[in-house]
């Protein structure tokens, strides 16, 4: 009893309930999706979200996250969140493309310049912003996980643009990413992460791009043994939340349930780091070849054409201007532009 007045009296202080909300406020179950197993980074984070909303709620308001892709691909279950027949769902950023283009910017090619830009540039108004443009189409941002720097893997190294015309490369269901590959002089293939490995194994495809982890925890490291690094994308990953579901919350278990998402972000990534050393290890004792010799500029050089279209009107040019201008600390002076990511990105080089 005196553990639930507390509970009640700092939800109180937080201003997250008022004390008539407080005496009746309702039980919340909440379920989120996401495609990894239950020691991944993002599934991780997600069921500390969980904690944090039962700590602070003494239990009212709870979480059961589903992993290892038991609610359906990424793509279905961004159908179910949106319908709200699902709370959450934790996804990379490329497949909300194709629903609010503005979340094309972060998975643009070449953007950041280091991890630390990435994160200062989605814990501000930039971020948020982003995934302000999402509501409209049923969604509700909670967040940004870290997804790492994506890189080519195939059969043979991949040292320069000239490597990959031809190449047959697994990309997700985006046309950001099949405008990449293809700028690249690949010929993309969409897939689901679960069809990966057989398509790698079976010679379907001859490449597919991805994080480190993902790469080693979908074994497919097994079907190909040359990882390169390009290091073409920092796109990270989201948590949506159900615009039809969030629109039946009280605005105090609001501020709570973003807030525990919030305060999930510094596990992800301290847990992501931590995976990406883990994974690095997996794959050189697995004979795995890391490709360090890559002429990134090559494949800089290329983008402009994606600019052009992803990035072509003026509020994502302004995104993309705000993102650049932002230094990679927030005390730290403005570092210069990258060459990657040119400053009129409707300019093809």
């Amino acid at each position: 009893m005196r553990a639930s007045k507390l509970a009640v009296a700092t939800l109180l202080a937080m201003g997250c309930l008022t004390a008539a909300q407080a005496a009746d406020a309702p039980k919340i179950a909440l379920r989120a999706s996401d495609i990894w197993d239950d020691d991944y980074p993002t599934v991780r984070a997600l069921k500390n979200a969980g904690e944090l909303m039962a700590q602070r709620t003494n239990g009212r308001i709870t979480l059961k996250v589903f992993s290892n892709g038991s609610l359906g691909s990424e793509k279905e279950v961004l159908e179910q969140v949106k319908t709200g027949s699902l709370d959450v769902v934790r996804v990379n950023i490329s497949p909300m493309n194709n629903i609010c283009p503005e979340t094309a910017v972060p998975a643009l090619p070449f953007l950041f310049r280091s991890v630390e830009h990435l994160h200062t540039v989605l814990d501000s108004k930039i971020g948020e912003e982003i995934l302000k443009t999402c509501e409209p189409m049923g969604y509700v941002g909670m967040g940004y996980y870290d997804s790492g720097a994506r890189s080519i893997y195939a059969k043979k190294p991949v040292r320069n643009l000239a490597d990959t015309k031809g190449m047959k490369i697994r990309v997700q269901q985006s046309d950001l990413w099949l405008a990449v590959a293809s700028a690249m002089g690949a010929n993309p293939t969409p897939m689901p992460m679960g069809e990966v490995y057989t398509a790698l194994k079976t010679g379907l495809i001859d490449a597919a791009e991805n994080n480190i982890p993902s790469y080693e925890n979908g074994k497919h490291f097994e079907a190909v043994k040359f990882y390169s690094m390009t290091e073409h994308s920092m796109a990270p990953e989201v948590i949506m939340f159900s615009k039809k579901k969030w629109d039946t919350i009280s605005a105090g278990d609001q501020a709570i349930i973003k807030q525990a998402f919030r305060d999930s972000i510094p596990l992800n990534r301290k847990a992501w780091a931590e995976r990406e050393n883990k994974s690095m290890q997996v794959l050189l004792a697995g004979g795995v070849t890391i490709v360090k010799d890559v002429d990134k500029k090559s494949f800089q050089d290329a983008m402009g054409p994606v600019y052009a279209k992803f990035a072509g009107t003026d509020n994502m040019k302004k995104l993309v201007k705000a993102i650049q201008d932002t230094p990679d600390t927030m005390s730290a002076a403005p570092a210069a532009k990258p060459a990657a990511a040119p400053a009129k990105p409707a300019a093809k080089k």
